[in-house]
């Protein structure tokens, strides 16, 4: 991404039509977050393959700004259908790149869509609220 603008038309659309946001009920791990520095709270639900080792549906429920809603919907999408080994090397490019570190062509295209979210980097107010799903999601998995 270039430029200062965080309010992407990615953010915007998956902030306003979450794909993800809903109750799973048949989860193999659930795990709260919670941002105490602006109230923005998730609880982010996974199933996993029947051997532990594919992420075979992801949903988030809970509250927060549109940075921080957008940024689980993008990490939720990004992960489903993915090995638990990529999703910690994809959480972990996310990590780098969030905390203002540039980032290679691969990697940015590893990202996906979660590569808008860079702007954010520059946002120090905003970045926690980005970290949100993705922290959650480290402590889960």
């Amino acid at each position: 991404m270039t430029g200062e603008n965080v309010y992407t038309a990615a953010l915007m659309e998956h902030n306003a039509h979450p794909d993800y946001k809903y109750e799973l009920d048949d989860f193999t791990y659930e795990r709260e977050g919670i941002n105490p520095s602006c109230g923005d709270e998730m609880t982010l639900r996974v199933r996993l393959s029947a051997d532990g080792s594919t992420i075979e549906e992801v949903a988030f429920t809970g509250h927060g700004c549109a940075v921080s809603q957008a940024s689980a919907d993008i990490m939720s999408e990004l992960i489903t259908g993915e090995t638990v080994e990529k999703a910690k090397h994809l959480s972990a490019l996310f990590f780098r790149m969030i905390q203002g570190e540039s980032l290679s062509p691969d990697e940015q295209d590893a990202l996906d869509e979660a590569f808008e979210l860079e702007g954010v980097s520059r946002m120090p107010a905003r970045v926690k609220c980005a970290e949100l799903a993705w922290r959650t999601l480290d402590a889960l998995i």
